[in-house]
């Protein structure tokens, strides 16, 4: 019956919402999980491409719970300090490569990071394709109005101020 569904609907949801709280207390949450046999692919890309390594690292480290993050060029090139064609150059080795793929979302880019390669969530979880990524902003880009109201702080992550 309707009411039957209902009631099991409600039931997986509240066992979903108890597992998150669960792995939001976990003394792992900061831990990412590499595949063994991805050391060599790593391996290969430090001696190939040390700034597509580093900026490798960089979303693996900022990656949500499905390997996603949200990045600009413009974070990359002031994270690294290094021009726009290197960022392009390195992005392209990691996509070649297939470290990561790309998304647009509008004139974003969402980074996927090959769950083969490192994954950042429980055993079998990166079957869904969803993307509650993480955004990473860069001050610079945004407009004055909204620069008053954020806070950079340490490794160039920008915090917003609550506004209400």
């Amino acid at each position: 019956t309707f009411e039957e569904r209902q009631r099991q609907l409600q039931d997986q949801e509240d066992r979903e919402r108890e597992e998150r709280e669960k792995a939001k207390k976990s003394p792992f949450k900061n831990f990412v999980q590499v595949n063994k046999e991805a050391y060599k692919a790593e391996d290969w890309l430090m001696a190939k491409s040390p700034i597509a390594y580093r900026i490798f690292r960089f979303l693996v480290n900022g990656m949500d719970d499905y390997n996603a993050v949200i990045c600009s060029y413009q974070v990359l090139m002031e994270t690294f300090d290094v021009s726009k064609p290197t960022i392009t150059r390195a992005i392209k080795l990691l996509k070649d490569k297939k470290y990561i793929d790309v998304y647009k979302s509008g004139t974003s880019n969402v980074y996927a990071i090959n769950k083969n390669i490192v994954w950042n969530s429980w055993g079998t979880n990166y079957d869904y394709a969803k993307f509650g990524a993480n955004i990473i902003l860069s001050e610079s880009e945004q407009e004055k109005s909204v620069q008053a109201k954020i806070k950079a702080v340490k490794h160039k992550e920008i915090v917003i101020k609550e506004w209400w």
